[in-house]
């Protein structure tokens, strides 16, 4: 698993963040997306998660511009580890 952290520039409100999160559904196969405007970012977890070029191209064609692009490595902690922390 990975988790993208993007920043997105063009974002102004919930209906955008909703916008750019079904684009990128669409276009990927994604565990879970979100986004928030208010900090002009895109949170993507996926078990292959798309290049830095494939996800730009979607983004751009929503009208909105990638400006960022972080992976790294996502474990997917189970019900316990998030109670108990191990």
């Amino acid at each position: 698993m990975e988790k993208l952290t993007l920043k997105v520039d063009g974002m102004r409100c919930g209906m955008c963040e909703a916008h750019l999160n079904d684009a990128v559904r669409n276009a990927f196969r994604v565990k879970k997306v979100s986004s928030s405007h208010q900090r002009g970012e895109m949170i993507v977890i996926a078990k292959e998660a798309p290049t830095e070029a494939e996800i730009a191209r979607v983004i751009a064609g929503t009208g909105y511009t990638l400006l960022s692009y972080k992976a790294e490595p996502f474990e997917e902690k189970s019900f316990w580890q998030r109670i108990f922390g191990k």
